[in-house]
């Protein structure tokens, strides 16, 4: 059976160190200030980059190696979420502990799969699509500004540059569409679905395979060879990798891609201990652009 890897983050402990910790992953809170909370810490960097001074944010899930998926809230984090002026979580059933706190719920929250740009496309992992990331920092510019309407136009400037920012980002796969599309790749986990999207780059990932890894379960002998095979015959270009979902079958997946020579583009589901949002998905488009470019 496929494993996890997770790692307690000292942030987001349980029990009496949660309530310790909370604090600690965010700003200190100002009585007079807009709280938000996010699921992860994508969603709260994000978040920050709008607030500024003007809001404080904490993030419960700050571990790159934690899986979302499978959190269960403390009693603090559940506090915390209740009490937040503004919560941002992803939704789409990827942060499952933070659309059930939500439900019901008649102040601020911001969705991000529900605010995704194509309707069509059900893949959670949206914060790697970079359309859906601008409408969420101008959703969560515009309900802090209606929380805190005295810096409602600073919300909507810093929401404003975060948005051009971004235009750098989906610079590097435009190039990449235009100058190398239709190139072929792999992936242990439809992760970086939005961010190949873009690229114009196509996933040959069998789908049998694909949703066995991401269901964890095993997937069936057949479509582990069939997937071993686009690699060993040169079929892909790069193996996109999942590190924080990773078993005995990806990782033979991966050491057959070094054996052969092809690129392999690390990926995760939270954000690195010592990048931003914004640093974090320029690495990405850049390193993407590396292996097939």
């Amino acid at each position: 059976m496929r494993t996890r890897f997770v790692r307690k983050c000292a942030g987001v402990a349980v029990g009496i160190a949660s309530a310790m910790a909370l604090s600690a992953c965010g700003d200190a809170t100002q009585d007079d200030q807009p709280t938000v909370v996010a699921s992860t810490n994508v969603w709260g960097d994000i978040a920050a980059a709008v607030a500024g001074p003007d809001a404080t944010v904490q993030s419960l899930i700050t571990d790159q190696f934690a899986d979302p998926h499978s959190h269960e809230t403390s009693a603090a984090e559940s506090a915390a979420l209740t009490d937040a002026d503004l919560v941002i979580y992803n939704g789409g059933g990827y942060d499952e502990f933070a659309a059930k706190a939500v439900v019901g719920r008649t102040e601020h929250a911001v969705n991000a799969f529900a605010a995704r740009v194509d309707k069509s496309d059900d893949n959670e992992h949206v914060w790697y699509d970079m359309r859906t990331v601008a409408v969420v920092v101008d959703q969560i510019a515009t309900q802090l500004g209606e929380l805190d309407p005295d810096n409602a136009t600073a919300y909507a400037e810093r929401a404003q540059a975060y948005r051009d920012r971004l235009a750098a980002i989906t610079a590097i796969t435009d190039h990449l569409a235009t100058e190398h599309p239709e190139t072929p790749v792999l992936q242990t986990e439809p992760l970086a679905h939005y961010l190949l999207s873009a690229a114009q780059a196509q996933d040959l990932t069998p789908h049998e395979f694909q949703e066995a890894i991401e269901q964890e379960t095993d997937p069936s002998p057949a479509a582990v060879a069939v997937t071993r095979d686009l690699l060993t015959t040169g079929q892909v270009e790069a193996l996109i990798f999942n590190t924080q979902t990773r078993d005995s079958t990806t990782d033979a997946l991966r050491d057959i891609a070094q054996d052969a020579g092809i690129p392999i583009v690390e990926v995760t589901e939270t954000l690195p201990d010592d990048l931003d949002y914004l640093q974090w998905q320029t690495q990405n488009a850049r390193v993407l652009a590396d292996a097939l470019g």
